[in-house]
């Protein structure tokens, strides 16, 4: 079976009003739009707020929708700029160029929190839709920001009392060819570097030494390199680098402005399709013991990292019970120090709540068993590269006569987008060639992406608001979905938004904080287990006639 173009998009006929010309709301609303909703825009907020999004259709015509504010109730904060300071952004972003904060260019904070604003909208009318009450959410920009910050928060409160590892001395990427070329390199397999740096004659001490930061730099935000690895690139052409890379099993990606980046948009933010063929089952009602608006729902989540974990705690935190398919053995990061009991503090940052079962993949029975835990769930959502869930017997196809309202959700990272074929769709190479990279270079030093994990966590947003949406759809048709998003889906939505002002400087700003002090300062955002603080949900969800939830 082939999936179709969707005839009527989840939300045609729901009508909104936008009230703010905030970047959250601007971003809720035009992710809004994409889902077919009508939007009607209004001017003005109230002190302190960041607007509001409310529902002119369904049981809470005006009241239900969403609220959107600058910071949680414990520290008031105005802007973006605020926002990165007292949640931890800027200090993050400071540490590759050797600590002092620096400030995000983009308002990453605020596009966060209007994806965060558009999912809670999208949740109120999917609850309603199952027989759940009218829901009022209410999100804010500092919670969005702490969500992004949350496993470096996880890892600083669980080596709470432990000497600070000093980073070796060096620099962070990019690279420079001889031929003048800027570029990010990546692998995510020590083998494939050695082979890599020994065939352009690096070293050894140098590429013995530089694995370690370079494979913890998406967790640490820092990267020193020895200067003996720069050197070595800046003496060659970028072609022989790139045909070197390409032999060896490395990813080499020069960085590109925004404007070499434009492109032409997906036909829909989601790639959303529906299924088409025979009708499933009803979407179970909502529960009436129901603890948030996908109560009684079923995630099955086969996802590694940054990206497709966040997806899957979104919609956990959301009220799914969602079950992890890992391999034997179980997920490798799990045991990454430092440890929130016996957990890696990281892993339980992205995955608190979830189940899991291990099964292996290479074997038949392994498909078995996850094709018939896939079929009695409601949403599949996985990270595989492009063409890995046909052959574990996972794709449309294999489950259209078992599960045919199942919604499939691929969270991809170049989506057919990408700058050449064997190239890792990682959170740096994408900054390098979505113009994240140019996006957030803020005229202080050379053009480089963040060290903090832009594109991985915006990513995770919007695959979760991507099984929202297909989750609407089926609640709609009764047929399922299908969604791809990716990395570059990220970067393309920074770009639309542009620049932001965070990085000049004016008075008032709060002081900098760092993630082991940021928990402290928000303590609604965090629960604390075995001593590491650990992400809350984003949103607050009330019912117009009772307790919130």
């Amino acid at each position: 079976m082939t999936a179709t173009a969707v005839a009527a998009p989840p939300l045609a006929g729901t009508g909104v009003r936008a009230a703010g010309d905030t970047v959250p709301v601007r971003v809720a609303a035009a992710r809004l739009r994409a889902l077919g909703c009508e939007v009607e825009r209004v001017p003005g907020t109230a002190d302190g707020s960041a607007g509001r999004i409310d529902l002119l259709t369904g049981p809470g015509r005006g009241r239900a929708g969403c609220d959107i504010a600058w910071s949680a109730s414990s520290a008031p904060l105005g802007d973006e700029r605020d926002v990165q300071a007292a949640c931890g952004l800027a200090h993050l972003h400071g540490l590759a160029r050797g600590g002092p904060p620096r400030f995000l260019p983009v308002d990453h904070a605020s596009v966060c929190a209007g994806v965060l604003a558009a999912q809670a909208v999208t949740a109120a009318v999917l609850s309603e839709s199952r027989g759940g009450p009218a829901l009022r959410a209410s999100v804010s920009v500092a919670g969005a920001a702490l969500l992004a910050v949350a496993p470096y928060v996880a890892d600083a409160t669980a080596a709470r009392g432990t000497a600070p590892s000093v980073p070796e001395e060096g620099e962070p990427p990019p690279f420079r060819s001889a031929d003048g070329v800027r570029f990010e390199i990546e692998t995510l397999d020590p083998e494939a570097w050695l082979r890599f740096w020994r065939a352009l004659g690096a070293p050894p001490k140098a590429i013995a030494t530089a694995w370690g930061p370079f494979q913890r730099r998406f967790a640490t935000a820092v990267c020193p390199l020895p200067a003996a690895l720069f050197a070595t690139l800046a003496a060659l052409p970028l072609a022989t680098v790139r045909d070197t890379a390409r032999e060896c099993g490395v990813g080499v990606v020069p960085l590109r402005s925004v404007r070499e980046a434009a492109g032409e948009d997906p036909v829909s933010p989601w790639r959303l399709r529906g299924t088409g063929g025979v009708p499933g089952p009803d979407l179970p009602p909502w529960p009436a013991a129901g603890s948030g608006p996908l109560s009684g729902l079923r995630v099955v989540e086969a996802t590694n990292r940054v990206q497709g974990p966040l997806a899957g705690l979104l919609l956990t935190l959301l009220g799914a019970d969602t079950v992890r398919v890992e391999p034997p053995g179980g997920d490798p990061m799990r045991g990454v120090p430092p440890l929130a009991g016996d957990l890696s503090a990281r892993f339980e940052a992205l995955n608190r709540g979830k189940g899991a079962t291990r099964l292996d993949l290479r074997t038949a029975g392994g498909r078995r068993a996850a094709a018939d835990l896939a079929a009695a769930g409601h949403v599949l959502l996985y990270n595989w590269p492009p063409g890995r869930a046909e052959r574990f017997g996972l794709g449309v196809d294999d489950l259209a006569t078992r599960a045919p309202g199942l919604v499939h959700v691929h969270a991809d990272g170049w989506a057919d987008e990408g700058p050449g074929p064997g190239i890792p769709a990682t959170d740096f190479l994408v900054q390098a060639h979505g113009g994240i990279a140019d996006l957030v270079a803020d005229g202080a030093t050379a053009t480089a992406p963040s060290l903090v994990t832009l594109t991985d966590v915006l990513g995770g947003m919007i695959a979760a608001e991507a099984a929202l949406a297909g989750l609407l759809l089926r609640a709609r048709t009764g047929t399922g979905a299908v969604a791809r998003t990716a990395l570059v889906d990220a970067a393309r939505l920074l770009r639309r938004v542009g620049r932001g002002t965070a990085h000049l400087p004016r008075p008032g700003t709060p002081q900098v904080a760092d993630p082991l002090t940021v928990a402290g300062a928000f303590p609604e955002a965090f629960t604390t287990v075995h001593g590491v603080s650990l992400p809350r949900a984003p949103w607050r969800f009330t019912p117009l006639d009772g307790e919130g939830r």
